[in-house]
C-alpha cells in the first residue's frame, strides 16, 4: 500500500506539474529575491492528521541533505537499539591486588559511548580507589576494539581552515568528553590567568596573551589557539591575543586524538585521587579469556537522551558514534566494515517500511559529507513513518522547538510560531536544510522537507523559514477573486 506522502505526490506532480500554488508561489517569490534557481531547491509538505493539500517540488531528485541526515540515523537508531539502549565501557584487570597496589595491567575497555564526559570517568576510577587501590604496577592499556574499521575514515575538508574544530572529532571506540579541549583565559589585576578543561596530563598552556588596562570584553574569535609539539614529545598550546582587565575567554578545540585524549585524561583524573602508575599508557587488546577480571564499569545514559543531544544541538562526532554502533551490532562477514554495515541495516530497515533507498548515499550517517544523498520524498516518507512509529514521541521531541531551542532558537521567531513545530535543520558548505514536523492554525501536523544545493546557500535559510510559515497558514481561506473586485 502507498503511503499518504507517496499518493500525494503522485497526485500533486499531476495537478500542479506547471502552476504553482498560492503557497509554492510565495516559497517561490523569496528565492527569487535571493537569486536562488529553483531547480536547486527540493520541497516537500504533506499533512499528515487533517484537511491540506500536499506541495512539492524537485521531490525525487537527491540532494546533499546536510545535517537533517541525522534524523535518518536517529529514526532509525531508536527502532533498530531500543530507546533504553546503553553503552557500557569498562575496565579490567590481569593483576591481583595486594594492599593498596594492583599488580597488573589495567585494561580499559571502550564502548563507542557518544558521549562519556570527564565526570563519569572521575566516578569509574574513584570506584577503583574505593575498592582500597591506589598504585597501579602496570600498564594502562586503551581497547578501542568495538568498532571495525580496517580502512580507517574518510576525512573531512570543511573549508574552515581550522583542523581542530570540534565539530570534525571523528569517531572512535575511545571517544571521552567528546575529545574536546576548552581553553579559558581571565585578565584581571594579577594579569592574564589561563587554564584547560579538562586538564590533560602531558598537555601544557604557553600564555602570551597580552593584559590591557582598558575597552569593552571582545568575541573569542579575536583569539588563536595554536597547538604544537615540544622536543620532549608534550603537547604545546600557545594562547595570543589581548585581553582587557575584567574579562573572560573561552574557546573550545580538539587537538589530539581520541586514545592520546582518553589516556591522558584518565591518567590525569587517577593522579587527581591520590593514584599512580607506573607502567605505560598504549593501546592493546583485552585478552578475551578468563585472565582478566572486570572490577568497575560505567553505563552511558539511555539512547534517547543521545538522540536528544544529537538532533537538538547537531552534534556530529556522537551521531557518528551512533552510526557505527549500528554497523557494529548488526555486522556481518560479508560487510567490510561497521560503516558498510550499517549502510546496509538501515536500507534494510528502509525497505522493511516500504522506502525505496535506491538513490539514497550514506557516508557517515551525520550530513556532515559531500557525498551523502536523500530525496525530499525520501525523507518525507522517513517523516510519515516515524510519525506512527511507537517511538515517535522520543524522535520528534528531540527535534529542535521553532523559535525556542537548538539549532531553530533564532528562527521564526518574528512569525508568532514559538513552539509550533519540530524541525531539525542542516548547514553545510552549499548546503541549506530542513526536515521535520509543523502545524497549521488548524492543528493540522505536517511534515516538511527543504533542501538546497545552491553556492548562495548560505543565505537562503529566509526560503526554508518561509515553507515552514506557509505550511502554518495553508488553513487559512484564501481570498476569492473576480471580476468585480480585480
Amino acid at each position: 500500500m502507498a503511503t499518504l506522502l507517496t499518493a500525494s505526490l503522485l497526485i500533486g506532480q499531476a495537478a500542479n506539474a506547471d502552476t504553482p500554488n498560492p503557497m509554492m508561489k510565495t516559497v517561490l517569490s523569496t528565492a527569487k529575491k535571493l537569486s536562488l534557481d529553483k531547480d536547486n531547491l527540493a520541497l516537500a509538505a504533506v499533512p499528515l492528521n487533517g484537511p491540506g493539500e500536499a506541495h512539492f517540488m524537485n521531490a525525487d531528485q537527491p540532494f546533499n541533505p546536510g545535517s537533517i541526515m541525522k534524523v535518518v540515523t536517529t529514526y532509525a537508531a531508536l527502532e533498530l537499539l531500543g530507546p533504553t539502549y546503553q553503552w557500557h565501557t569498562r575496565i579490567y584487570t590481569d593483576g591481583t591486588i595486594e594492599g593498596d597496589t594492583l599488580k597488573g595491567n589495567l585494561y580499559y575497555v571502550g564502548s563507542g559511548d557518544p558521549k562519556l564526559t570527564e565526570e563519569r570517568l572521575w566516578l569509574l576510577l574513584r570506584e577503583l580507589r574505593s575498592m582500597g587501590i591506589a598504585h597501579i604496577q602496570g600498564d594502562l592499556v586503551l581497547d578501542g576494539s568495538v568498532f571495525n574499521l580496517p580502512n580507517g575514515i574518510a576525512d573531512f575538508d570543511d573549508d574552515g581552515g581550522n583542523p581542530n574544530a570540534p565539530f570534525l572529532v571523528e569517531p572512535n571506540g575511545l571517544l571521552t568528553n567528546l575529545n574536546v579541549l576548552r581553553i579559558r583565559s581571565r585578565a584581571d589585576e594579577r594579569g592574564i590567568h589561563s587554564w584547560m578543561e579538562p586538564a590533560l596530563a602531558g598537555v601544557e598552556l604557553d600564555n602570551q596573551i597580552v593584559v590591557r588596562k582598558y575597552g569593552s570584553c571582545p568575541r573569542r574569535f579575536q583569539f588563536d589557539y595554536t597547538p604544537s609539539v615540544t622536543e620532549d614529545g608534550l603537547t604545546k598550546i600557545t594562547l595570543t591575543g589581548v585581553l582587557p582587565e575584567g574579562c573572560t575567554t573561552s574557546s573550545y578545540l580538539s587537538i589530539l586524538d581520541q586514545a592520546d585524549y582518553t589516556g591522558a585524561l584518565l591518567v590525569g583524573l587517577w593522579q587527581q585521587l591520590g593514584g599512580t602508575l607506573t607502567g605505560q599508557i598504549r593501546e592493546g587488546l583485552r585478552p578475551r579469556d578468563s585472565s582478566t577480571e572486570l572490577l568497575a564499569t560505567t553505563s552511558s545514559n539511555d539512547l534517547v537522551t543521545m538522540v536528544r543531544d544529537i538532533n537538538k544541538w547537531s552534534n556530529n562526532v556522537m551521531v557518528r558514534q551512533l552510526y557505527l554502533t549500528l554497523g557494529a551490532r548488526n555486522r556481518t562477514p560479508d560487510d567490510a566494515d561497521d560503516l558498510a554495515a550499517a549502510d546496509r541495516t538501515i536500507r534494510e530497515w528502509m525497505a522493511g517500511k516500504g522506502i525505496d533507498s535506491s538513490n539514497l548515499v550514506f557516508e557517515n550517517g551525520s550530513g556532515l559529507s559531500r557525498k551523502e544523498r536523500i530525496s525530499a520524498r525520501q525523507m518525507g516518507e522517513l517523516l510519515e513513518q516515524a510519525w506512527n512509529s511507537r517511538f515517535a514521541a522520543e524522535l520528534i521531541a528531540s527535534l529542535p522547538l521553532v523559535a525556542m531551542d537548538g539549532t531553530m532558537r533564532r528562527r521564526l521567531g518574528h512569525a508568532d510560531m514559538a513552539g509550533m513545530g519540530h524541525i531539525k535543520t542542516g548547514s553545510l558548505k552549499d548546503v541549506r536544510s530542513i526536515a521535520g514536523y509543523t502545524k497549521d492554525e488548524n492543528n493540522t501536523t505536517w511534515v516538511v522537507v527543504a533542501m538546497v544545493n545552491d553556492m548562495r546557500a548560505w543565505k537562503t535559510e529566509p526560503v526554508l523559514d518561509e515553507l515552514i510559515e506557509q505550511v502554518h497558514l495553508a488553513a487559512r481561506v484564501q481570498p476569492i477573486h473576480t471580476a468585480s473586485n480585480q
